[in-house]
């Protein structure tokens, strides 16, 4: 479609902009403070380490649950209603959290905050492709990943103040100024789109759709835990889970009135956005998981240190997002993501090549600084590819797409790391100990040195015994290191592996943020 015709004014709605850029914002940040801040709020419900595993999957299943409903909520009502509803639930049911009288009604509410907040990220790029022109799409996608990115690693860094400085409460109940402030934008937005309530009521596809999505996820997000395929849950989930999104891809196939358009999505180049934002999503664990994991298992640091390191990440988004959207502009978007992916590669293996059990903050932020550059440029180079095939009617379409594979990706990426680190540390340890022998004349001596170092600290008839202790911590530590380079190693050869994927993928239509590249209308089904 031409530029004339994606907006009745050639300008962007600020305040809607504003309100679903700030819940792009609240929802993965929600997400990451109830990660870092789990043992606390684990604490004070006097939740076991099995119970409070619940706590994060209660959340993203709800997520996951709504996202067809989400299509169908956005498409039947608009965006700018469906949202501002969602904000206020949100707000409420932040609130009423850190009231919960016990884990169950904390777990409810829990699941019905992250139903709420569900629906923020994927009517996000729905609404900046129907309200915004087209000459400024580039700049809406890289603001999303400015969001994005910024609440993904200023995280660490919140949930350390509040829990230093106010309590484990302000983890949620910082959502509420914010989910406020989100529907004040949205109730000054001047935007409208009139209703449509008969569109895709298609029943069948919201229940198979959202529930079969969330078992699964389910799965994933508990799979470590169970041990995966040992476990009799993870198979249910995982089964029940498949038999769902089979029966509403069964469904859609066959209904004169779909929800989800699937000529849409087994188009080019879905099925390769998807596998692409995986790989952008396992990549992002380089900085997401392994350097909290290694700041918290080897250093002892808390998640207020850490977040001075992921601030590095954090603190150059809002030019480097700027940048990415100049580049949008003027180069195809293919190259883009891929000056991305080799950022995120080299920043990978300058971690890999000098880490060591030593390692703080200030041997992190160079490879950090390279790796803001390449997260940046890689999610917007991906997710403006991908608009690039897509109208501004199936906007809604492709902003679930989006989101379900960045959650799902995610979480994929999550439990292969988690998993990774988790069989290469084990290795490791053994490999290790196999030279840490009873008997053996160094290791006799290194417990000597690490007791007499700690003879003060109590009876010097312990200090052997405390000795034999901080050796094992050492080779745990020494351990963990080997693994978290491993991984390290891994991220880099599957960054390059979505290098190689980009540049498999055919040349994308005029692009529709450079006005003077566009002849003239393009043909149904482009923008």
């Amino acid at each position: 479609m031409s530029e004339a015709g994606s907006s009745p004014a050639d300008r962007a709605p600020a305040w809607g902009l504003a309100a679903v850029l700030l819940g792009a914002f609240l929802s993965t940040l929600n997400t990451r403070l109830s990660t870092f801040g789990l043992n606390d709020v684990r604490g004070a419900l006097h939740a076991g380490f099995d119970e409070g595993a619940w706590i994060s999957t209660a959340q993203t299943t709800g997520q996951m649950l709504v996202l067809p409903v989400a299509i169908w909520l956005g498409a039947a009502f608009g965006p700018r209603k469906v949202l501002l509803y969602a904000a206020l639930a949100f707000a409420v049911i932040s609130l009423a959290k850190p009231l919960s009288p016990n884990l169950p009604t904390f777990l409810a509410l829990q699941f019905a905050g992250g139903a709420a907040s569900g629906f923020f990220l994927p009517l996000t790029i729905g609404f900046i492709l129907r309200t915004m022109p087209p000459r400024l799409w580039a700049v809406g996608i890289a603001l999303y990943a400015l969001h994005l990115e910024l609440s993904l690693n200023i995280s660490a860094s919140i949930e350390g103040f509040l829990a230093d400085y106010l309590s484990w409460r302000w983890i949620f109940w910082q959502n509420v100024p914010l989910s406020l402030a989100m529907a004040a934008c949205l109730f000054f937005d001047g935007s409208r789109t009139p209703p449509n309530p008969g569109k895709s009521q298609d029943v069948y596809g919201l229940v198979l759709g959202g529930v079969g999505l969330a078992l699964i996820y389910a799965a994933l997000d508990q799979g470590n835990r169970l041990d995966w395929l040992n476990s009799g849950m993870v198979w249910a989930l995982l089964v029940a889970g498949a038999i769902g999104v089979a029966g509403l891809l069964l469904h859609e196939a066959r209904t004169p009135h779909p929800l989800i358009d699937l000529k849409v999505l087994v188009q080019p180049p879905f099925a390769a956005v998807a596998i692409l934002i995986g790989v952008l999503r396992l990549t992002i664990l380089s900085t997401a998981y392994l350097v909290p994991t290694f700041l918290g298992a080897v250093r002892g640091f808390r998640s207020i240190q850490m977040g001075q390191t992921l601030v590095w990440i954090a603190m150059p988004q809002l030019l480097v997002c700027a940048l990415a959207a100049m580049t949008l502009r003027r180069l195809d978007a293919r190259y883009s993501a891929s000056f991305g992916f080799v950022c995120v590669a080299v920043a990978c293996l300058m971690a890999a090549h000098g880490l060591t059990s030593d390692w703080g903050e200030d041997q992190f932020w160079p490879a950090l600084l390279v790796q803001s550059v390449g997260q940046s440029f890689a999610m917007t180079g991906i997710i403006f590819y991908n608009v690039q095939y897509v109208t501004p009617a199936r906007a809604l379409t492709l902003g679930a797409f989006l989101q379900t594979a960045r959650l799902m990706g995610g979480e994929i990426g999550q439990a292969f790391a988690v998993t990774f680190v988790r069989v290469r540390g084990q290795l490791a340890d053994n490999l290790i100990g196999l030279h840490v022998q009873t008997g053996d004349a160094a290791a006799e001596q290194r417990m000597r040195v690490y007791g007499a170092a700690t003879a003060r600290l109590g009876d010097a008839s312990a200090a052997l015994p405390r000795g034999a202790m901080l050796l094992g911590d050492a080779v745990r530590q020494a351990a963990t290191t080997q693994a978290i380079i491993d991984a390290y190693l891994v991220m880099a050869v599957v960054a390059a592996v979505g290098i190689l994927l980009l540049m498999a993928q055919k040349a994308p239509p005029p692009n529709p943020a450079a006005p003077h590249l566009l002849p003239g209308p393009l043909p149904e089904g482009q923008t």
